[in-house]
């Protein structure tokens, strides 16, 4: 199983920039996007379709913010939107496909990079999504959460962490709450179950020279329940090509996805 997960920062403009033939090539069962600051109804346009592929959108109710989406090559059982709670239903931030004894799910968390309150609503959202998680962790089924999460967890996953730690994306209590999720709570980190390599980053400030020095950051992850560890074959964040400010996250599993 292949699972693919990118912020768009709009799907329109991605697609212009080529997502749609890229990602048709990449032999994916499952594409979960973030940021596609579009509705359902303007997604159901053909020039948003994959060949061999059913859409499932969740929106904002603001026009042009927020949004996920999902991409599937078999039919889910159950296509769940929304999480049941304000700072996420509000901006369309959680959609999760249901299959036999896993759901995948593409999640978008608030950047907090505009302002106090911007990054108090961030906070808000990590709180009540802790709640969700706990509880979902319970459950006698498996989850892969696709998210696109504005948080780099340690050292390694920030250029220059040092002249970082008081920018959102790095702060104490952000990679707090990450602690929590992947060591208290057990969630574990895809990508670093099978890499422990510096400089694998997703996200870069869009200038010319973050591009030219690498100036990145890790904000884009695959989270798995713990019966998923093992699981794992490889993952990856390709630089190129580039859809958005974010590079596509693709994990290999040792699984079958069946419905």
């Amino acid at each position: 199983m292949r699972i693919i997960s990118v912020n768009v920062n709009g799907i329109q403009a991605a697609v212009e920039r080529g997502l749609l033939s890229w990602l048709q090539a990449q032999n994916a069962d499952v594409i979960c996007l973030q940021d596609t600051r579009s509705s359902a109804f303007e997604l159901d346009d053909q020039a948003f379709q994959l060949d061999g592929y059913f859409l499932y959108a969740c929106e904002a109710e603001v026009p042009d913010q927020g949004g996920v989406a999902l991409y599937s090559r078999l039919q889910p059982k159950a296509v769940i939107s929304g999480l049941g709670f304000e700072t996420a239903d509000r901006y369309g931030r959680y959609l999760q496909a249901d299959f036999d004894k896993v759901s995948i799910a593409s999640v978008l968390l608030p950047s907090g990079q505009n302002g106090d309150e911007s990054l108090n609503h961030k906070f808000k959202f990590m709180d009540d999504f802790t709640h969700y998680l706990d509880k979902q962790r319970r459950k006698r089924r498996e989850y892969i959460y696709c998210g696109s999460l504005y948080v780099a967890h340690q050292k390694m996953d920030v250029k220059n962490w040092r002249d970082c730690q008081q920018s959102p994306g790095f702060l104490a209590p952000e990679r707090a709450w990450m602690d929590e999720v992947i060591g208290n709570m057990g969630y574990v980190d895809a990508l670093r179950e099978v890499s422990r390599e510096g400089e694998q980053f997703s996200w870069w400030p869009d200038t010319e020279q973050a591009q030219m020095l690498n100036l990145g950051w890790r904000f884009d992850y695959q989270l798995l329940t713990p019966g998923l560890r093992r699981f794992v074959r490889g993952a990856r964040l390709p630089r190129q090509p580039r859809f958005s400010q974010h590079a596509p996250l693709i994990v290999d599993y040792d699984w079958t996805l069946t419905v």
